[in-house]
């Protein structure tokens, strides 16, 4: 496996892939806290022609997980829905949501504050040939994920080194609410139990990207 060390490298590993005529759907996963959301704007940021599909939009609803007993797990793969993120990646995929006569795709996002997703937050343009795809799960082979991997075209692993994986997420954690010690519990309890799932994943990346 390649291992990539800048964000150049990445772009130009995209450029390469990308054909004319066609969408390119390309994956950018890692752990909490190791940057996907940050260098999947920034991917975006730098290819002309490029939307952004962050699979937090796809938790299930607040509601829906203390029904299910996973309210304290929030985060955890069978917290999100994911028939319904497939649906939506198959949608993109499919050569009607693509070119003159496409048709857009609907989008949900997550508002953070109220840690809830937001259905119709965004839309999938069919003028956009490239879309990047930025989450936990994308590479997980179980609980139904391991239908998304075959959907892309390419896949990036974000490694991270560990503590500073972790200040950001709790400094995230208390930037949205939690106290010092609440976030340092959450990031060390359901976060990187989420964590270590994740990190077994990355031999199905095409591309690792050391940062």
């Amino acid at each position: 496996m390649t291992t990539l060390r800048s964000i150049d490298d990445v772009v130009s590993v995209i450029e390469a892939a990308t054909l004319p005529g066609r969408r390119t759907l390309v994956a950018i996963v890692g752990p909490p806290g190791a940057g996907k959301s940050t260098i999947a704007a920034e991917v975006v940021a730098r290819l002309t022609g490029a939307a952004l599909l962050p699979m937090d939009g796809f938790h299930l609803r607040q509601e829906r997980l203390v029904e299910l007993g996973r309210r304290d797990r929030m985060g955890a793969p069978d917290t999100f829905d994911v028939d319904g993120f497939l649906e939506t990646l198959a949608a993109i995929r499919s050569p009607r949501a693509f070119g003159n006569s496409g048709n857009r795709v609907s989008v949900p996002g997550f508002d953070r504050v109220i840690e809830q997703p937001i259905p119709n937050a965004a839309y999938i343009s069919p003028e956009f040939p490239l879309v990047v795809v930025e989450g936990n799960y994308l590479l997980l082979d179980s609980g139904g994920w391991e239908r998304a991997a075959p959907l892309f075209d390419l896949s990036f692993f974000i490694e991270v080194d560990r503590d500073i994986r972790l200040a950001r997420l709790i400094a995230r954690h208390e930037r949205f609410g939690k106290s010092a010690t609440d976030a340092r519990a959450w990031a060390l309890g359901p976060d990187e139990t989420n964590a270590r799932l994740i990190e077994t994943t990355a031999p199905r990346a095409h591309y690792v990207v050391a940062l």
